[in-house]
């Protein structure tokens, strides 16, 4: 009995050790601030203005998308015929793809810059407490600035989509990098912070701007930047200067994304709440305070919140939760959903809709 209970008592340990190295590997996958570009599709032919892909979901999405592969980016536009196993789809714009080509469908179907939307702009660079940081200014003719903040593994390209319909607005438009991103500065551990302290280089793009002539400020976040900048609405006093807010699949709720994408790893359900005490540890972070319907921020602007319900991402629900919970938390709110479609997509589900969404809001909010 007594080596039984030692064998029971050691496969125990076994068993915890293997699920805390399990939780360590996926808050390490959480903090790594590498990008991996992946090409899970493929081109089975491409010709009259039209692309035949291998059928998947990422493939059948309605709208208008990128069509990325190494070294080439086209325009991939409305589903023209679904077959069993491959999806025929309108090729709008760029070079044709050969058969076979490893390719991915990408929610940005513009590069590099802004130039790519015809709009002038200029490289500059903000000053963040860890150096300079390159950000494209979109200069317009009023006094009300954007600030644009990408999401987790993004880069500035994010905002390319909804660009030039700021800018018939007349607003300038800042969009910005942070820390870890491609040519900015790294963070002292070269990790991510989830929020927790790339609201700093926020701030900076605020005062930034104010400093340049902006009266108000709007903020404009896809993902983790709605996370980035609910941690500046709490803690800055730059965030005084913010008169809107345009969140699209907003993570308002760490907790539950992270179980969300544990499920889409097939991990068990405890192993979310594991990581994130590891996580915890390692960097520093409060996720409770990232809990946006428990724990708003201190100023709550005018804010318009986007979300898709095919999300796999980010919880569709966590959007839902606190837009019902707003008028308690004395914050106004407006709520677009948008269906089917994957995550920060729904510009490409109906750019139409979504733009006529982002503009009303503004006009009624900032005249």
């Amino acid at each position: 009995m007594a080596r039984i209970g030692w064998f029971g008592s050691g496969l125990s340990v076994g068993i915890g050790a293997g699920v805390v190295g399990i939780g360590w590997y996926y808050s390490s996958v959480l903090l790594d601030v590498r990008q991996w570009r992946l090409f899970p599709d493929r081109v089975l032919d491409a010709r009259d203005g039209t692309v035949t892909l291998a059928r998947s979901r990422l493939v059948e999405q309605p709208g208008t998308w990128g069509l990325r592969w190494v070294d080439g980016l086209a325009v991939l536009g409305p589903v023209l015929a679904v077959h069993d196993d491959r999806v025929v789809r309108t090729l709008l714009a760029g070079p044709v793809p050969p058969p076979g080509t490893p390719v991915v469908v990408d929610a940005g179907p513009f590069d590099p810059d802004p130039s790519a939307r015809g709009l002038a702009f200029r490289e500059i660079h903000v000053a963040t407490p860890l150096g300079p940081a390159p950000a494209w200014w979109v200069p317009g003719d009023r006094d009300t600035w954007v600030v644009h903040v990408h999401g987790r593994g993004g880069t500035r390209r994010e905002a390319l989509r909804i660009l030039p319909a700021l800018h018939r607005l007349g607003h300038s438009q800042l969009v910005i990098s942070y820390r870890n991103d491609e040519s900015a500065p790294a963070s002292p551990d070269g990790r991510y912070h989830l929020g927790d302290t790339e609201w700093e280089d926020v701030e900076a793009a605020v005062r930034h701007a104010c400093a340049a002539g902006a009266r108000r400020v709007v903020l404009f976040g896809w993902s983790m930047g709605a996370a980035i900048i609910g941690a500046f609405l709490d803690r800055s006093a730059a965030a005084a200067a913010v008169a809107a807010v345009i969140w699209d699949a907003p993570l308002v709720d760490w907790r539950e994304t992270l179980r969300q994408q544990a499920r889409n790893r097939g991990l068990p359900g405890l192993l979310s709440p594991i990581a994130a005490t590891i996580t915890s540890r390692r960097i520093g972070i409060d996720f409770d305070h990232f809990t946006l319907r428990t724990h708003p921020p201190a100023v709550r602007p005018p804010t318009l919140v986007v979300h898709s319900t095919g999300d796999s991402a980010v919880p569709v629900g966590t959007s839902r939760e606190l837009v019902a919970a707003a008028p308690g938390l004395d914050w106004p709110m407006r709520y677009l959903e948008v269906p089917d479609v994957e995550h920060t997509a729904s510009w490409n589900a109906d750019p139409v809709r979504y733009e006529d969404a982002v503009t009303g809001f503004l006009c009624e909010h900032l005249g």
